[in-house]
């Protein structure tokens, strides 16, 4: 029994759990709906557990034998409080989280943001396995990142490490302003530049939301798309620059919908030079290799073998 790591991600429709042997392979994957409000979650979250270890045919009827488990959310939670903060699903802010969750659950349990969990995956096992640092970059409706070191978890002392979409474009130029206001209250944060909608608003229009078949767009003649990603490549290489020079990392692995944009992603080494303060760059940009899986297999890597024995 002590050889499982159990994970849950938390997402905005759904609920997953996977239950992962000491190697990385998955013994059991389920979904449930997430609830949509506090208490059911809570609830859902906990019966999915129980489910999980009875298929599995573990007996946790003896006092302290209930796995722990690992959770990715969408968020974050103060460590002075127990509380979430900065999650895009608003009702969980302030909620109790981290106090609940293990009286609830009966378990012990490691809370991380889900981009962390991603970029944990990604460094264990995943595209970037073997590099020294890794950091990790979700793009999707939003934007997100996680930073491992030696395949431990950077998670920083407010929880925050490796917030990348709060960071304003860097080397601005004047064209450029005045910047997009950012629902966090800022002006110019990467992602308002860089997600989804972003995106496809440039090529689309204000109000698109969806930037698929944006590269087969461009391919066939579009000059709009092809505008719109000749733009997006631009913030993207300034990103990564600051992300180098900053962290300076073996590997940057993305996910999210970016990393279906691989001709994109492709162009963007080619730009690095022009803000990356070292004559060859050399840090390796790479497409995960988990997908979807990666931010609930990561939730199961945040417990070791010698945590749970």
């Amino acid at each position: 029994m002590n050889s499982i790591r159990l994970g849950i991600d938390l997402g905005g429709t759904k609920i997953e759990v996977v239950a992962m042997n000491p190697t990385g392979d998955i013994l059991l994957r389920e979904r449930v709906p997430n609830p949509g409000s506090y208490e059911p979650m809570m609830i859902a979250i906990r019966d999915l557990l129980d489910s999980t270890t009875a298929k599995l045919g573990l007996d946790e009827s003896g006092r302290g034998a209930r796995l722990p488990f690992g959770i990715g959310i969408p968020g974050s939670i103060d460590d002075t409080t127990g509380l979430i903060k900065n999650a895009n699903a608003t009702w969980l802010n302030t909620m109790p989280f981290g106090v609940d969750l293990p009286r609830v659950t009966g378990r012990q349990v490691r809370v991380e943001n889900d981009a962390n969990c991603f970029a944990l995956s990604e460094a264990i096992d995943g595209a970037a396995s073997g590099r020294n640092i890794v950091f990790g970059i979700i793009i999707g409706s939003g934007m997100g990142g996680g930073l491992v070191v030696n395949r431990k978890l950077i998670s920083g002392h407010h929880h925050i490490a490796g917030e990348c979409g709060h960071i304003p474009l860097p080397w601005p130029r004047l064209e450029e302003f005045p910047m997009p206001r950012c629902f966090c209250g800022n002006e110019g944060c990467l992602e308002r530049f860089l997600c989804g909608p972003a995106l496809a608003a440039a090529w689309k229009g204000e109000g698109s939301r969806s930037a698929e078949g944006i590269e087969e767009a461009a391919a066939a003649g579009d000059r709009k798309a092809q505008a719109a990603l000749d733009s997006y490549v631009d913030y993207l290489a300034r990103a990564c620059a600051l992300f180098i020079n900053l962290l300076d990392p073996d590997a940057i692995v993305f996910g999210g919908g970016v990393s279906n944009l691989k001709a994109t992603l492709a162009r963007v080494p080619g730009l690095l030079p022009r803000n990356v303060i070292t004559p060859v760059c050399k840090t390796e940009l790479l497409v995960n290799k988990h997908g979807d899986s990666s931010g609930v297999r990561g939730a199961a890597w945040l417990w070791d073998i010698e945590d749970i024995r």
